[in-house]
């Protein structure tokens, strides 16, 4: 099978993105693997420190293995805004297949030393092993919020700039970029800020290398395409997902509230999440 870099690039090509979607169970990781095989398109899981923490590293890594070889299907796991090196490490030997590594927080300088290191690090223990980073801030947490994280980049003005973009990519050699174009981690209530599709535009020409937008939950879906066309190969939805998860959970045991067997209740919340992940595949797919 080729490789995942092999299928981004494949991605570039044809003008559609990758889905990544973040897991924190086997509920989860089986509607994004049946909603890819439906539309017979490839698919990254991710996983943040805590999801996997939850999981298992070696757990999920043997999971999404077993997919990939057993049914002889594009899907691909990433340890999704890994804080350190030790983390990073940790999902090297893991067998994962990508990782983000996280410094958006630290100045750019300091963002570009200690992502360095760690694809440093990375490379030295598994050359085919993707690093991607990123810069400016763009909030945490995967939940819905009555207003935008304090110290977002939500104004044009501290969103990243296709300079600072450059240095980065050409100082870090990272394999992939995730730049503050105006998305947001979670949902917000309010509505989240739409993206800045020229900035996006410009970055990519900048750098050479594959983008990655960030906080794809809740951002208008026509944006999506624009986004895509402007140069964003893949795109992570977490949120919405977790939103699918809760509803259809919910529903399950609102329709049978003696209910005790898992499988029983799990289905409906399946159901729920394979609905968002297909929505979204179509779109970044051009399947709509």
């Amino acid at each position: 099978m080729k490789k995942l870099i092999d299928f981004i690039k494949e991605a570039e090509e044809k003008k559609v993105a990758i889905g990544h979607f973040n897991v924190s169970d086997i509920v989860g990781l089986k509607a994004v693997f049946e909603a890819a095989r439906e539309l017979n398109v490839p698919v990254i899981i991710g996983v943040s420190e805590g999801e996997w923490g939850f999981i298992g590293a070696k757990q999920i890594s043997a999971l999404v293995k077993s997919l990939r070889e057993g049914y002889d299907y594009p899907i691909f796991l990433n340890a999704d805004h890994t804080h350190s090196l030790e983390k990073l490490k940790e999902a090297i030997e893991a067998g994962f297949d990508s990782a983000v590594f996280d410094g958006s927080k630290l100045p750019l300088d300091e963002n570009i030393k200690k992502t360095k290191e760690a694809v440093e690090l990375a490379k030295s223990i598994n050359p085919d092993f993707l690093v991607e980073g990123e810069t400016g801030y763009i909030g945490s947490g995967s939940v819905v919020l009555k207003e935008i994280p304090e110290g977002a980049a939500v104004n044009p003005k501290d969103f990243t700039k296709s300079e600072d973009a450059a240095k980065f990519i050409k100082e870090t050699g990272v394999d992939l970029f995730a730049p503050a174009v105006g998305n947001i981690h979670g949902i917000i209530a309010g509505g989240n800020p739409r993206l800045d599709i020229r900035r996006i535009e410009e970055i990519r020409k900048s750098v050479g290398v594959p983008l990655v937008l960030h906080g794809g939950s809740g951002i208008k879906d026509e944006d999506f395409p624009a986004a895509i066309g402007a140069g964003i190969s893949i795109i992570h939805i977490n949120t919405e997902l977790r939103v699918a998860w809760r509803k259809g959970m919910e529903v399950a045991l609102n329709q049978n509230s003696e209910e005790i067997v898992p499988y029983k209740v799990l289905p409906r919340a399946v159901e729920e999440i394979k609905a968002v992940v297909i929505q979204r595949l179509k779109l970044f797919n051009k399947l709509l």
